[in-house]
């Protein structure tokens, strides 16, 4: 069997792969490992935990509180929550512990578990191994007074809403946003949040039932934003996804602001304000080169990492950066938040339209988004793409091809037996057909 814990906790079908007996099991290895750790030493050790409206978060929370208040750990239950708002409470109470039930963007039958450790601040990969290998161990049981006690946590929105507020650059006064909360935890602190800063706001996608998280809404279904955003006439639109941990944007014409624009955006305000530290931007490969190239336009490095959150946020750590994040909408802002939060985003972006009094669609002009064909080549020996002369040589003369005006990138796929060929260039055109190129040197040379 695979590692349970993937890039972003454990995650599958509710019911199916994740059970109310994971759950339990889970949150009591967790509870052990980090006591032996030493994390406990000398206070009752105390644990938040959140989930996002899916039906099953309700069994799943239940499950894990239960399992830690077993282990002798004392629960704040925060309810429905973002993803952020558990990692920031989690940091604000002390607690030793923070566990989040979401399943991200994910469609409803699915949920997970993502555990932050002390500070608000994803376990290490050695402790969630440890915690996994720990699961259904026979180990004494605290008893009596000792046992850990359950308490509802009913001012953790308003916490977490006054921490976004804090952290904000300019009031929205004056701003009309339109909020998509994709039926998910952030439906009543997203809006909540945009009036508290000043803006006339507009809510969609924030009447959660347990069934309709992500259901044609947030930012991965952006129409509905687009069609209000005109319709209502409003300055920007702001799109989150189930647990709020990344944001899209729409611009006051309908058009789509990704997270690309939204970095580049940010970048050059935080810079401004000097508070871009190192005046350095961290972004994975994924990023567009038009992005790159506007960001060296206006003095800013990009520092680029693999494909996904956690290395963005690993590099950000390391090297003391403040500002990173995907092309997704997964935007960290480590002065304010230990991951990233999709709240914060269109809050701060949405500040910097109301700061300078120009149109976001002005702003996300700062870079133009160069064309990109992106070709999956499957049945292939993904693990020779690095390493076989012929390709790389293709890859090279790719590169050369497109030197000044374009890039390349192969990319093996983490869960099938296929090849990623990605070309951004100065026309569609010419992408393509290097694209085309590329791909069948890796059909013809790596084949099964």
């Amino acid at each position: 069997m695979g590692r349970m814990f993937g890039t972003d906790g454990v995650r599958g079908v509710a019911n199916v792969d994740i059970t109310a007996e994971t759950a339990l099991d889970l949150a009591i290895a967790a509870a052990h490992v980090l006591g032996e750790q030493g994390e406990f030493r000398g206070h009752r050790p105390k644990a938040v935990v959140g989930r996002d409206p899916r039906a099953s978060g309700e069994f799943l929370s239940a499950a894990t509180v239960a399992g830690l208040a077993s282990a002798g750990v004392d629960v704040h239950d925060a309810g429905v929550l973002p993803t952020p708002a558990i990692a920031y409470l989690t940091a604000h109470t002390g607690a030793d512990l923070g566990v989040m039930i979401s399943a991200s963007h994910n469609p409803m039958p699915d949920n997970g578990i993502k555990f932050f450790s002390r500070g608000g601040h994803k376990l290490p990969d050695a402790v969630e191994d440890a915690i996994e290998t720990r699961l259904r161990e026979e180990r004494e049981r605290p008893t009596g007074a000792r046992v850990g006690r359950i308490r509802t946590y009913d001012d953790g929105g308003r916490d977490y809403v006054e921490h976004l507020i804090a952290a904000l650059p300019h009031s929205l006064e004056g701003l009309h946003v339109v909020v998509d909360a994709a039926h998910g935890a952030a439906s009543v602190v997203g809006p909540q949040v945009f009036e508290a800063a000043g803006a006339r706001v507009t809510v969609i996608g924030a009447e959660p039932d347990g069934l309709n998280i992500n259901d044609g809404h947030g930012s991965t279904h952006l129409e509905p934003l687009q069609e209000a955003v005109l319709a209502h006439r409003a300055d920007l639109g702001v799109a989150l996804d189930g647990d709020a941990d990344r944001c899209l944007a729409i611009d006051a014409s309908g058009q789509v602001v990704d997270g690309d624009q939204i970095m580049a955006v940010l970048a050059l305000d935080l810079k401004e304000r000097g508070v871009l530290a190192h005046d350095t931007l961290v972004a994975t490969v994924m990023s567009n080169l038009g992005m790159i190239q506007a960001m060296d336009r206006e003095g800013v490095s990009v520092l680029q990492t693999g494909v996904g959150d956690r290395y963005v946020l690993e590099a950000m750590r390391k090297g003391g950066f403040s500002l990173g994040g995907e092309q997704s909408g997964h935007v960290i802002m480590l002065d304010h938040g230990t991951t990233g939060d999709g709240v914060l985003t269109g809050l701060v972006l949405a500040a910097r339209v109301a700061a300078t009094g120009k149109p976001l669609a002005d702003l996300a002009a700062v870079m133009t988004h160069l064309p990109q064909t992106m070709i999956n080549v499957d049945g292939v020996d993904k693990h020779a793409v690095d390493t076989h002369a012929v390709v790389q040589a293709a890859v090279l003369q790719a590169q050369t091809t497109l030197a000044g005006i374009g890039r390349v990138l192969l990319r093996k796929s983490g869960t099938e037996p296929l090849v990623r060929v990605m070309v951004e260039a100065d026309t569609a055109e010419r992408a393509h057909e290097v694209a085309e190129q590329l791909a069948s040197v890796v059909r013809r040379e790596l084949a099964l």
